[in-house]
C-alpha cells in the first residue's frame, strides 16, 4: 500500500503525532507541506511544496552504529513510519527533515509515494550493493511491485537481463518494456533446464531475487558463475538452505538489502521524471482499503495501490 499525505515538519527532531490504540499504517507517503518547524526555515522547503518521504530516515546521531556508518536505513532509534509506529494513513504527519524529498514536476503523487519503497528499496539494491554493472548479464526472479522497478533499473543499467516469474502475463510485461523473447523464461519452465538449453551455464553474473523461495534461491546457487553475486530481496520463504559445497567451490557472494536512504530516493525521482523508471501503480480512494486488501490477498492486485485521502 501507498499513500500520498499531507506532511507537517516539526521543529522539534520527533514531533510526530500519537494515537491512542494501534498506530497508523503505511510507510510509503508523498505529500504537500503545511507547516515547516522554525529549526528548517532555511531548508530550501517552502509551503505547498510536495515532498516523498522516508519511512526509516535514521536519528542522524553521530554515535548512532547505524548512522554513523551510512546505515540510517537500519537506525533502531529512529522513527519506523508505518512500521510498528504511526505512518503515512494518518491525515498529518511530522516529519525530521532527512526524511524528505522534493518531488518533480510531472511526477504523479500515486508515482512518487511509489518510489519511497517499492523503487528505492529496488534501486539500492541493485546499484549499492550488487553493483551491477552494465557489461553484466543478470537473472532477475520476479516481476512484482518491486521486481518490475528492478527489471527497468536494470535496463536503465544497461546490462542483459534474464527474466522468470510464474505469471505469463508479467513475462509480457517485460517483453513490452524492452526484454527479448529469448531472455524470458516461460511460465513454468525449469529456471536450471532453460539455462542450460540456451548456452547460458558460466555466463550469469548476478542474480537478483526477488521472489525468495527454496525453488528461487536453489536455482540462483546452480545458475550463477563461478565468482558470481547472489542478491536477496524477496522473502517468501523465511528459511532458504546454502548449499556449502557450490558456495565455496564458485566462491560465492550471498548480498541481503533493505530499503534505500536519502540519496537512493533523490537519484530514483530524478530517473522517474525522465523517463527511465516508469513505476507501475493504481489509485483508490484511502475508504476503500478493506476491499483493496482483499484484492491484494487474492492476487488482483499486479503492482502498488496508492490510497489517496479526499
Amino acid at each position: 500500500m501507498t499513500l500520498p499525505a499531507s506532511i507537517n515538519i516539526p521543529s522539534s527532531m520527533y514531533a510526530w503525532r500519537k494515537h491512542k490504540g494501534n498506530p497508523e499504517p503505511g510507510h510509503e507517503g508523498c505529500g504537500e507541506i503545511v507547516q515547516i518547524g522554525e529549526d528548517v526555515k532555511d531548508s530550501g522547503f517552502r509551503l505547498g511544496d510536495r515532498i516523498a518521504t522516508i519511512a526509516v530516515p535514521g536519528c542522524g546521531l553521530d554515535d548512532c552504529p547505524e548512522c554513523s556508518r551510512d546505515l540510517a536505513q537500519l537506525c533502531e532509534q529512529a522513527h519506523h513510519a508505518g512500521i510498528g509506529q504511526d505512518g503515512f494513513y494518518a491525515p498529518y504527519a511530522a516529519l525530521d527533515l532527512r526524511a524528505v524529498v522534493h518531488v518533480p514536476e510531472g511526477i504523479p503523487s500515486s508515482v512518487a509515494a511509489v518510489a519511497t519503497d517499492a523503487v528505492k528499496t529496488s534501486y539500492h539494491a541493485i546499484v549499492r550493493r550488487a553493483e551491477v554493472k552494465p557489461q553484466e548479464t543478470v537473472f532477475l526472479f520476479g516481476l512484482g511491485g518491486l521486481g518490475f522497478n528492478a527489471l527497468q533499473i536494470v535496463l536503465h543499467i544497461g546490462a542483459r537481463v534474464i527474466v522468470s516469474d510464474i505469471r505469463q502475463e508479467r513475462l509480457e510485461e517485460a517483453a513490452r518494456f524492452g526484454v527479448p523473447r529469448q531472455d524470458l523464461v516461460p511460465a513454468g519452465k525449469s529456471v536450471q533446464d532453460f539455462v542450460l538449453e540456451n548456452g547460458l551455464q558460466g555466463k550469469i553474473d548476478t542474480t537478483l531475487d526477488f521472489v525468495g523461495t527454496h525453488q528461487t534461491f536453489q536455482d540462483a546457487q546452480n545458475i550463477v558463475r563461478r565468482g558470481g553475486k547472489l542478491l536477496c530481496v524477496g522473502t517468501l520463504d523465511e528459511e532458504n538452505t546454502i548449499d556449502m559445497k557450490i558456495g565455496i567451490q564458485k566462491r560465492l557472494s550471498i548480498i541481503f538489502t533493505y530499503g534505500g536512504q536519502w540519496r537512493d530516493l533523490e537519484e530514483v525521482l530524478d530517473l522517474i521524471s525522465k523517463g527511465m523508471i516508469r513505476p507501475q501503480v493504481e489509485t483508490a480512494p484511502l475508504k476503500e482499503f478493506p476491499q483493496i486488501l482483499k484484492s491484494v490477498c487474492d492476487g488482483k492486485v499486479k503492482a502498488r495501490v496508492a490510497l489517496l485521502h479526499e
